[in-house]
């Protein structure tokens, strides 16, 4: 017994010595862990284009999890649909100290559709395994296999593709046959990549080693414009079986129109003769254009439809007509169509859409740089955008989610880059006034006005929507003051050339004024209250501010009889590079009124300037939640 003892203790130590360490975790370098939940040890991408119809990429990945924070990063999701297949997956778990804990292959993985809730249709369907561990640190290595049937998109290559996640080494090679002509776009990358030739085929490399981890840091700019990145396009490409090429943004936008639009505008004979009969009366081109979108915006309603060439082909203009519905490929082709019946000239717009501005860029055009589509009347003197998305939004008014960024405008002559109308900090206004009475128990009652305009015009969109209570439950998250309840809220919309939105209620807010023994304390700036803006040493990255605005709030507060003002802030005017502030505080026998502007610009500062900016903030908020003292008599 003692002799089958030794022996297997003998057998388990000997495996352990034999047994391969790999990645053990107590290798990582300090610098690398610091700010860092996980790490990459070693990741290798290789992409052979071996035709325009057949694309293969190689991912092999090791990466160590730090903590629980980091699990995210041991995830791995591929994506897939008739144009993409899965090869092959296989992969490993280790410990801490590099012995395998585990592995995993495709059959591991849970399968699932991609479809969003607002999609009528996709094929895009996702396979995701992530580890069960739960002892930290840990490592999982894995490779995959993915074949692409088209070359229109290469996947883009990220060095440090999360902020929490340093990287140790990771390389990218791009390998096409010598005669392939391919465009190259290097982003913050430090030098150049190599390039190898051989008879056969060509390969590109490029390669990163000891990238720390990078903090987040407030008010920076889009990632992409300090990560390192790679970007790949070939000249000659098929997609879902259509062929083209392109090398700049007037190919690309060529072939969109004559490939993907042209065939799919035709309305019936009946359908034109409708369209031709809404605006017989009407004489100029923009008056029809306005009349037409109405009757879009009536007729139809916005369902995604990702299927048809990847997703970037339209919808037939008819069936649109007919069906009532549409993606925004579609209802911008239809809304063209309708437009073409009537002989007005519009330009389908391919845009990179988001709360941040997108621009194209002008100087590496590719198919992967929008997300969305919107319509542009070049009508004489006057320019119109059109969002054909929504119903409610206004003729010739694009909000924060298209403003201010070039876009693809696609005609059979060619493709042009255009820029959306900048909102600016005066046109995105926001107008507060408020009349208000405060009672000897702290509690305020009153009425409120306010109106929205620019881009703050949005603000109203969603709730428009909703049945009267859950307007109400939504002002209170608009709202956000304890004990604040409301009554008697309505909503209007301008939808003239300067749109607007005005709501108006009324309000009880308890126990809004606390009270000492003989005091009464009120912040008089109840509704709009800037927040702080964290100070940050050693700043790396450019201060950004996406989008400028202005505040204006005017609030009147009726105090009880017998109320004395024993303190009152001093008026205070700041004016900075950044913006302005003003508050002012006006007492008239029973009445303070308090007046307040706020005024944000727009733009991109050096990182050295991010205390005089933070400082100016801050100094906003200290004064938005200064307080006037009453002394009861």
């Amino acid at each position: 017994m003692v002799k089958h003892l030794l022996w297997l203790l003998f057998a388990v130590s000997s495996f352990q010595l034999h047994a391969e360490i790999l990645f053990p975790a107590a290798n990582i370098p300090q610098i690398l862990r610091s700010g860092s939940n996980a790490v990459i040890r070693n990741m290798e991408t290789q992409v052979n284009m071996m035709a325009t119809d057949h694309v293969v990429m190689t991912v092999k990945k090791a990466v160590t999890v730090l903590n629980k924070t980091g699990d995210d990063r041991a995830e791995l999701s591929i994506y897939y649909n008739k144009n993409t297949a899965i090869k092959s997956v296989k992969g490993l778990v280790y410990d801490a100290s590099g012995l395998q804990i585990g592995k995993f292959s495709l059959s591991n993985f849970t399968d699932e559709s991609a479809i969003s809730d607002y999609s009528l249709y996709e094929d895009e369907r996702v396979k995701h395994y992530l580890p069960s561990v739960t002892v930290y640190p840990y490592t999982v290595s894995f490779e995959y296999e993915v074949v692409f049937k088209q070359n229109l998109i290469i996947p883009d290559w990220y060095a440090n593709p999360y902020p929490d996640e340093a990287v140790e080494k990771s390389s990218y090679s791009f390998t096409c046959k010598p005669e392939d002509q391919i465009r190259i776009q290097e982003k913050n990358y430090a030098g150049k990549g190599t390039i190898e030739n051989t008879e056969k085929v060509k390969t590109y490399h490029w390669q990163v080693s000891n990238l720390p981890a990078f903090k987040r840091e407030p008010f920076a700019p889009q990632p992409d414009s300090y990560r390192t990145y790679i970007k790949v396009s070939a000249a000659a490409f098929s997609y879902y079986k259509s062929q083209g090429s392109y090398s700049n943004w007037n190919e690309l936008g060529k072939w969109v129109y004559n490939d993907l639009l042209k065939s799919r505008q035709q309305l019936s004979p009946e359908a034109q003769a409708e369209v031709k009969e809404l605006v017989k009366d009407l004489s100029t081109d923009k008056e029809k254009a306005r009349k037409l979108y109405a009757y879009m915006q009536e007729k139809t309603r916005y369902i995604s439809v990702q299927v048809g060439i990847g997703g970037f082909q339209p919808m037939f203009a008819n069936d649109v007509h007919k069906l009532g519905y549409g993606d925004c490929k579609a209802l911008v082709n239809y809304m063209q169509s309708l437009l073409s019946a009537v002989n007005i000239k519009s330009l389908y717009c391919v845009v990179n859409a988001g709360k941040y501005k997108e621009n194209m860029d002008p100087d590496f055009a590719s198919m992967d740089q929008g997300n969305h589509i919107i319509l542009c009347l070049p009508l004489e003197k006057d320019t119109t955008w059109l969002e054909c998305t929504s119903q409610v939004v206004p003729f010739g008014y694009l909000g924060d989610f298209t403003d201010d960024r070039s876009v693809l405008a696609c005609a059979e002559s060619g493709g042009m880059l255009l820029h959306t109308p900048n909102l600016k900090p005066e046109m995105n206004l926001t107008r507060r006034l408020a009349d208000l009475t405060l009672d000897k128990d702290g509690n305020v009652t009153g009425k409120i006005n306010t109106t929205y305009k620019g881009a703050q015009y949005d603000t109203y969109e969603y709730v428009l929507t909703k049945p009267y209570a859950e307007q109400l439950k939504l002002l209170k998250s608009y709202y956000d003051v304890d004990n604040i309840d409301f009554e008697g809220l309505k909503i209007k919309q301008d939808k003239g050339t300067d749109p607007m939105t005005t709501e108006t209620f009324n309000l009880e807010i308890a126990n809004y004024a606390p009270k000492g023994s003989s005091m009464t304390y009120l912040i008089p700036n109840a509704f709009n209250r800037q927040g702080t803006v964290a100070e940050v040493s050693n700043r790396t990255l450019p201060v950004y501010v996406n989008r400028g605005f202005t505040d204006e709030d005017e609030i009147t507060y009726h105090v009880p009889q017998g109320y004395k003002m024993e303190y009152k802030p001093e008026d205070l005017k700041l004016k900075t590079p950044y913006g302005s502030f003003s508050s002012e505080f006006i007492v008239k026998d029973q009445l303070v009124i308090y007046k307040r502007k706020f005024v944000l610009n727009a733009g991109r500062y050096p990182a050295n300037e991010y205390a005089a900016f933070a400082s100016f903030m801050n100094k906003v908020s200290f004064a938005d939640m200064t307080k006037v003292v009453f002394k009861a008599n």
